[in-house]
C-alpha cells in the first residue's frame, strides 16, 4: 500500500484550500499512520460524517480498504464510478485488497452499463485481477457491447481484451475472435486466443 498511499496523499495535498484543510489532512495522516483499531474506528466515522471533503473520505477509505476493513465498503464504489479516473484507480486498488464478496458485483454492474461505459476502465481492471464468478461474463458482455465500428472507448474494450485474455477461460473464444477484427484490438485478442490455444 506504501507507494499507492503516498501517490494519494500527494496528489490530495494539492487539492487542500486552508489552514484547516492542512490540518485535518494532517491530522488523517497521523490516523492512518497508528493502524490501531481506535485509528480505524475514527477513519470509519469520517466516511459516515457530514460535510466532509471528498478527498477526506477518499483517503479514509483507501486506508480502511486496504486494511480489510468493511466499512470502507459503499465509499470505494462510489469512488470507483467517480468521473475523475485517478480517484477511480485509488478506489480500485483499495477495493482490489478489501476481500469483500460485494465487490465482484459492484464492479460487474458499473462495467456492464451501458450508461457509465466513460468510466468503466477501472471497474473492468478489477474484475479481472479479482477473478470472481462475475468476471468474465461481465467482461464478455462488456466488450460485445464495445464491438462497434468507431467506439470511443476501445480503452475499455482493450482492458476487456487483456482482462479476458488473464483469466484464460474458453467462453471467451467467440467474443475475442470478433474483436480480433477491429484494428485497436487485434494484437491483443489475437495475443488472448493463443493463450487458449485458438
Amino acid at each position: 500500500m506504501e507507494e499507492e498511499f503516498h501517490e494519494l496523499t500527494d496528489r490530495v495535498r494539492a487539492e487542500l484550500r486552508s489552514p484547516d484543510d492542512l490540518a485535518a489532512y494532517e491530522r488523517l495522516l497521523a490516523l492512518a499512520r497508528k493502524n490501531t483499531p481506535a485509528a480505524r474506528d475514527e477513519l470509519a466515522r469520517m466516511l459516515v460524517a457530514v460535510e466532509r471533503p471528498l478527498w477526506a473520505r477518499e483517503i479514509a477509505a483507501f486506508v480502511l480498504g486496504c486494511a480489510g476493513d468493511k466499512r470502507a465498503f459503499e465509499t470505494l464504489v462510489l469512488l470507483l464510478n467517480y468521473r475523475e479516473p485517478v480517484r477511480c484507480a485509488t478506489a480500485a486498488h483499495a477495493l482490489g485488497r478489501l476481500g469483500d464478496p460485494r465487490t465482484a458485483r459492484a464492479a460487474a454492474a458499473l462495467a456492464t452499463n451501458p450508461l457509465r461505459t466513460a468510466y468503466a476502465l477501472h471497474p473492468v481492471r478489477l474484475l479481472a485481477e479479482l477473478r470472481a464468478p462475475q468476471s468474465v461474463p461481465a467482461l464478455i458482455a462488456t466488450l460485445d457491447r464495445l464491438l462497434t465500428p468507431n467506439t470511443p472507448y476501445w480503452r475499455v474494450a482493450l482492458a476487456c481484451v487483456e482482462g479476458l485474455a488473464a483469466l484464460g477461460d474458453r467462453r471467451a473464444v467467440s467474443t475475442l475472435t470478433a474483436a480480433a477484427a477491429h484494428p485497436r484490438l487485434a494484437a491483443a485478442a489475437s495475443a488472448a486466443l493463443a493463450r487458449l490455444g485458438v
